[in-house]
């Protein structure tokens, strides 16, 4: 009877120490800055580039898939007010390390491209995007992001983005409210037409 009153009482002791629930793991292969990543995208970036980076409207870049060291620049520029638009507010109290882990998020992400309907347009694109216009003095849009609009670790992936974030980037370059690249930009810009803008980002979104 006496070994059986301490058998329940060291029961009794040790049942909540066995019952108590581990700390919840973080889920197989994701690390603290892919975490810190998702959590600031659905606090703020989800609802103009989406979750994956497929931007909920044209008016906004889709950032899948875009240039890691392209999109920390940027957001680097958008918190320093070198860039102006409605991303400085979102970028004023972003951290390096913060800035970092989103652009490590969002370039992993696989990348889009839309369906052009008006080839015949897109064509006009294709040549100004490969070709450039001699008798204006407009360079190749190749010579610098590449033959399939890929860009590099300093210009950004036209490949796939929105037409007309593509057309709008490219007036703001034309008119200098955007300033904060490569100054040959303004040049280019400034020597194209309407038409070839709007070409040119018609092609472009079509490229993957």
């Amino acid at each position: 009877m006496f070994r059986l009153f301490w058998f329940f009482c060291l029961f009794c002791i040790l049942s909540p120490l066995s019952a108590s629930e581990p700390e919840p793991a973080t889920e197989a292969g994701v690390t603290p800055e892919a975490e810190v990543a998702l959590k600031i995208v659905q606090g703020k970036c989800q609802l103009c580039h989406g979750l994956e980076g497929e931007a909920s409207n044209v008016v906004y870049p889709r950032l899948a898939g875009q240039h890691k060291n392209y999109i920390v620049k940027q957001l680097h520029d958008f918190r320093s007010g070198q860039r102006t638009g409605t991303m400085n507010e979102m970028a004023k109290d972003l951290t390096d390390p913060e800035i970092t882990a989103l652009a490590d998020y969002f370039s992993s992400k696989p990348t889009l491209k839309h369906r052009v309907r008006n080839k015949e347009f897109a064509q006009v694109g294709w040549y100004i995007f490969h070709r450039g216009n001699e008798y204006s003095g407009v360079p190749a849009c190749a010579s610098c992001h590449g033959e399939n609009g890929e860009g590099s670790d300093i210009l950004p992936r036209l490949a796939g983005q929105h037409k007309r974030y593509i057309s709008d980037q490219l007036t703001e370059f034309h008119t200098r409210k955007r300033h904060n690249d490569n100054a040959i930009m303004h040049s280019v810009a400034s020597k194209l037409t309407e038409m070839e803008i709007e070409a040119v980002a018609t092609y472009a979104s079509g490229l993957e």
